[in-house]
């Protein structure tokens, strides 16, 4: 009796260009992203199809939509991604604190407007080491190295996880003063709802944050609704209205005046954590004690 034949190999170029299809939603963008020649991305994709034994997208006038099946497969993919991205790391330099590559994980308002300006002191002084910085609002999971440090504004509850808290950023109102000299200044608590007010969209946690125990805020009282943290700073600045800021980014922009300092004033922790397996790597433990004690100095302000 002859045996099953055995299910052919899938390779990880083919699953590599897979997971660029589904992140990218086309074939096109997919091979750009990989800088690979479109009938390249066409004909792997295939031949995964072909091995799988199962379409993996359905095609549309708005791009390549995944089934069920690949979706499931994306999962895998994704790990295995992480993994690869993590060994390339790890690859990059010798056992040193001065060269190779660290990736680091962040909201996308630290990315943009805080960490850079905390980071370049480290690099000017070690441009040996590579930083790879991924401001995202999705968490980056450290447990699959995703990512080999991450600076979170909540404690990671995870057990492989070493965090320590950096700092306690303090939070205020603040508006543009062009905006206040047009529209006049809160007095009261009770009289912020007269004013155009920034603030979240569906955060439910976030408006209930910014409401910090006084006469609760509703959404349909913003006038401009957000849940992107980094779109609120710029309608501020704007002069789009009244909203939260950090109180050491406020301190940058001369034109940001408080509002209402004596009634709300609110503190957002801030952790650096990364796995505890990489607390043996010479650069990523430099990247971690340069972040925690510049996000301490950086809250000072």
């Amino acid at each position: 009796m002859n045996s099953p034949t055995p299910p052919a190999p899938l390779d990880w170029e083919s699953q590599r260009t897979f997971l660029a299809v589904i992140r990218e939603g086309s074939l096109s963008a997919a091979a750009r992203a990989l800088q690979l020649a479109q009938p390249t991305v066409r004909r792997r994709l295939d031949a995964l199809e072909k091995a799988v034994g199962s379409a993996l997208f359905t095609r549309s006038p708005t791009g390549l939509h995944p089934t069920p099946i690949a979706l499931e497969l994306a999962r895998h993919a994704e790990t295995m991604a992480a993994a690869a991205e993590a060994f390339a790391r790890a690859a990059s330099a010798a056992d040193d604190d001065r060269s190779g590559t660290v990736r680091i994980s962040c909201s996308e308002l630290m990315g943009v407007e805080v960490l850079p300006r905390l980071l370049a002191p480290l690099q000017a002084e070690h441009p040996g080491l590579v930083l790879e910085l991924s401001p995202t609002n999705r968490v980056e999971d450290l447990l699959r190295q995703e990512a080999d440090l991450a600076v979170r504004m909540a404690p990671l509850t995870q057990g492989a996880v070493v965090a320590r808290k950096a700092a306690a950023i303090r939070l205020g109102l603040f508006a543009h003063r062009d905006y206040l000299a047009r529209a006049g200044v809160p007095q009261d608590w009770a009289d912020l709802p007269r004013f155009a007010l920034v603030g979240p969209d569906r955060d439910t946690a976030t408006l209930r944050a910014v409401s910090l125990g006084q006469a609760p805020l509703r959404r349909a009282m913003f006038t401009l609704r957000t849940d992107s943290h980094l779109a609120q700073l710029a309608a501020v600045r704007a002069g789009m209205g009244i909203g939260v800021c950090q109180l050491p980014l406020a301190a940058r922009e001369p034109d940001l005046v408080p509002v209402l300092p004596a009634l709300y004033s609110h503190t957002m922790e801030t952790w650096v954590a990364m796995h505890e397996d990489l607390r043996r790597v010479r650069r990523v433990g430099r990247v971690f004690r340069h972040l925690v004690q510049a996000l301490e100095g950086y809250a000072a302000v």
